[in-house]
């Protein structure tokens, strides 16, 4: 349950105005000092984020949030960070303060949520100071994060929350029947991780051994033989994005064949918009900006796939010199208006919402959006192959 990464977690974002207890409700359900708790307004400016097991449901993201009603200059970019984390937020607590209902900002989170159709859950804190109460709605609770009240029921309000939102989508193993073969092509070189296979690939062997499939992994040179040893025709081979071109050769025609990154597109919601992106690849100029985003934040290898390889690939692909700029991490620009191209990596450590979000602000502005393993197949020209285990994609482009 420790182990699971932040992008597996449901977060469960708590918003609210100034001192309405946020923080304080945070720590007592975390059930320890996670964010600083102050009676001066405006005390947690950055959002805090803590790892917890929430029973029944499994590991969870708690996220407190700054004051929606915050003020002045650098309030307004606290007010920001906290929408953004509303956006981010797989379900919503709207914290207010028992007895005195809900002012502007308040009713602005509610009517955010229901726009996105986030499950929310209203906890009005600070009851033991509060003399009458009137009977809670639907979806609302009386807690005391001082006194510890009904805690455990928010808590069970909390699970059943997140079991009504988004269902869970799958990497692979829906594409799989019991008893079948997967090869798994996963490339051990000086970009992979000492001692361990990189996410997306753990993700999948979990997956396939949960659809009571078999998993066979291999590193690229080993392909060939594998699949000639193999006594029946594998169901699927997931190679990673960087090899497509040695594993398409090595796997005949007749056995399906697609990516790591292509499958962690699909399970974030952003296959299709990859898809119809890509296209751009062909129109870009000298001078155009295609911006590179990636999920995570970690040391730069000598031939690293974000800012090495894609950029020689795709130079040599259009034959042109475009500009690239790169952005890593939760950060993700709201505006990137000069951008001709946003080119994202499979997104393992971020959650379907984020990736959704983060979909959503390209498409605002115009900015076709393409992901790591769909680019590198179209310029490999074997996209329609990679792409047909997929069949609600019903056209794709060609080279």
């Amino acid at each position: 349950m420790n182990e699971t990464p932040s992008g597996e977690r449901p977060h469960i974002g708590f918003f609210g105005r100034r001192n309405a207890g946020k923080s304080s409700l945070l720590n007592a359900v975390a059930g320890q000092e996670v964010s600083l708790v102050s009676p001066v307004k405006g005390t947690t400016t950055d959002p805090v984020r803590k790892a917890m097991e929430l029973l029944p449901l499994g590991p969870v993201m708690l996220v407190d949030t700054p004051g929606m009603d915050d003020e002045g200059e650098l309030g307004g970019l606290r007010v920001k960070r906290a929408a953004r984390e509303l956006a981010r937020a797989d379900a919503a607590v709207l914290v207010a303060e028992a007895g005195s209902g809900l002012n502007e900002a308040d009713r602005k989170i509610r009517e955010l949520c229901a726009e996105r159709r986030l499950p929310l859950l209203t906890v009005y804190n600070k009851c033991d100071l509060a003399e009458t109460l009137p009977p809670p709605g639907e979806n609302e609770l009386y807690v005391s994060a001082v006194r510890g009240d009904n805690m455990e029921a928010l808590k069970d309000k909390l699970a059943t929350l997140l079991e009504s939102g988004e269902a869970k989508f799958r990497l692979v193993g829906d594409l799989l029947h019991p008893a079948d073969f997967a090869v798994l092509v996963t490339p051990i070189d000086m970009a992979a991780p000492k001692g361990r296979l990189i996410l997306p690939q753990q993700q999948a062997i979990r997956d396939i051994l949960e659809a009571d499939a078999t998993a066979v992994v291999v590193k690229e040179h080993e392909l060939r033989d594998t699949l000639a040893a193999l006594r029946k025709k594998p169901a699927l081979v997931v190679t990673d994005s960087q090899v497509f071109a040695k594993v398409s050769a090595d796997t005949p025609e007749d056995v399906p064949l697609t990516s790591f990154s292509i499958l962690m597109a699909r399970s974030k919601g952003i296959l299709d918009a990859a898809v119809a992106g890509v296209k751009v690849l062909d129109s870009l100029e000298d001078g155009d900006r295609v911006l590179v985003c990636e999920g995570c934040t970690h040391r730069r290898q000598c031939d690293d796939i974000g800012t090495v390889k894609l950029p020689r690939w795709i130079r040599q692909y259009t034959g042109k010199n475009p500009e690239f700029a790169f952005v890593s991490g939760r950060e993700f620009p709201e505006r990137a208006d000069s951008a001709k191209l946003i080119a994202h990596c499979g997104g393992c450590m971020l959650t379907r919402r984020e990736m959704q979000y983060r979909r959503s602000l390209a498409e605002m502005q115009g900015i076709p959006i393409t992901n790591y393993g769909v680019l590198i197949a179209y310029m490999q020209g074997i996209l329609p192959r990679v792409l047909s285990v997929f069949p609600y994609l019903r056209t794709f482009p060609e080279k």
